[in-house]
């Protein structure tokens, strides 16, 4: 449906029947810039941008207010700045974004077990059998958020609905800080009269060639002739498209859906060519990688490097391990020996990144019977209570001295 930005907020009205809606999709509002405002009170209300303040970097977060002048998630900074040029911008801080979320995804276990979690900051739940303990899905949803405010300082928009599909675009409608229920047999009527865009899956080139044909709402799938249809999103499309156009998303919510990969990446501030210079951010990448996986509680047992060269083409390469691991120093010497043969190339260098994916359990490798690292991980560790107690940076590899970049996370399924 496009970037949300609170001018279409939709709320339920008190005496609505909510027997049908045992699904709710919980999205947190502007998350990562909410995150960041509650260390900055002083600036609620005003258009915030999260990023880095480089020509080169892109926006992580903007708050409603940046919105409203057109501001999104993505967008090159210096574009963002031109649309809205009184902006405040933040430095991002994933690490906080990170035990937010599991603040809130710990609060949306104890409601249900049933927890579907999509990405950092949003999740489906399904609160069928959650009556007799915390009431109806209106109850838990209203607990839900309640609690998530008292917890973390936070607000999120829930949509509840019979379906997973409904239920997700009623939580984009009622943003932000908004509950709006739809009981099953209000469905169609609450469909029909939005925007194809509305569709789940229904991107900028798919919404173009449906109103080509002169489908603009819901309703014109929903009644559309399926040979026409076909010819402009293909059968499978059609099929799809025909079914959410009038509700039908019989997916269970699937409970716990790990996150498939972690990483993080860095767009230089200008197209680097110094090899030590790309195996010093190497570095200070893997560490943040490994960081995140000792606080998910999981290993990799595959290393992904990413690099973009001056020219934007990109290139991945990966390596499984020998056994997983959560451990910045392996992490960087795997991506640093599949970096060397690009090194000795000379191409100059705009984004590099470095991800950790197959992920499992500790111990869900064969344990080695010489095992060396528990000193490595005990440093790593240390250097992570320093930063959590002191800043950021506060600690690290003597490589590292002086090295900041303009850095955006690859948060699992969501990117």
């Amino acid at each position: 449906m496009g970037k949300q930005d609170g001018r279409t907020r939709h709320v339920t009205a008190a005496g609505v029947d909510d027997s049908t809606a045992t699904i709710l999709h919980v999205d947190m509002d502007a998350f990562f810039a909410s995150v960041e405002l509650l260390d900055h009170p002083e600036l609620v209300g005003k258009p915030v941008i999260v990023g880095h303040n480089s020509v080169r970097s892109v926006v992580t977060a903007a708050t409603y207010e940046a919105r409203k002048f057109g501001v999104n998630s993505a967008m090159p900074m210096a574009l963002a700045l031109r649309r809205c040029p009184h902006a405040i911008v933040l430095e991002p801080h994933f690490e906080r974004y990170q035990h937010f979320s599991s603040v809130v995804f710990d609060i949306c276990d104890q409601l249900t077990p049933k927890v579907e979690r999509l990405g950092i900051d949003e999740a489906f739940l399904d609160v069928a059998g959650a009556r007799a303990i915390y009431g109806s899905p209106i109850e838990v949803a209203t607990l839900l958020r309640k609690r998530v405010f008292e917890e973390t300082g936070l607000v999120c928009s829930v949509g509840a609905a019979a379906s997973k599909y409904v239920a997700k675009v009623a939580s984009g409608l009622s943003k932000p800080d908004g509950l709006l229920v739809i009981p099953a047999d209000k469905t169609v009527e609450f469909l029909h009269p939005l925007p194809i865009s509305a569709l789940w899956g229904v991107g900028g080139k798919t919404a173009e060639a449906l109103q080509q044909r002169g489908f603009t709402t819901i309703a014109h799938v929903a009644h559309a002739d399926r040979e026409t249809l076909t010819r402009a999103v293909g059968e499978a499309g059609a099929v799809k498209l025909h079914n959410l156009a009038w509700g039908n998303d019989p997916r269970p919510v699937v409970e716990r859906a790990a996150e498939k990969s972690i990483g993080h990446e860095t767009t230089f501030e200008y197209n680097v060519l110094d090899a030590d210079e790309i195996r010093r951010e190497l570095l200070r990448l893997s560490g943040k990688v490994a960081a995140r996986l000792r606080a998910g509680g999981v290993e990799a047992r595959t290393v992904v490097l990413k690099l973009r060269f001056e020219d934007f083409s990109t290139i991945t390469r990966s390596r499984k391990l020998p056994d997983p691991t959560d451990l910045g120093r392996t992490l960087y010497e795997t991506v640093r020996d599949i970096y060397a043969d690009f090194a000795r190339e000379g191409r100059p260098v705009r984004l590099v990144g470095v991800r950790g994916e197959q992920l499992v359990e500790p111990g869900g490798g064969q344990m080695s019977l010489w095992d060396t690292t528990d000193g490595w991980r005990d440093a790593e560790e240390a250097m992570e209570a320093a930063s959590a107690r002191f800043g950021t940076g506060a600690i690290g590899p003597a490589r590292l001295l002086g090295s900041q970049r303009s850095e955006r996370p690859r948060l699992g399924q969501r990117d």
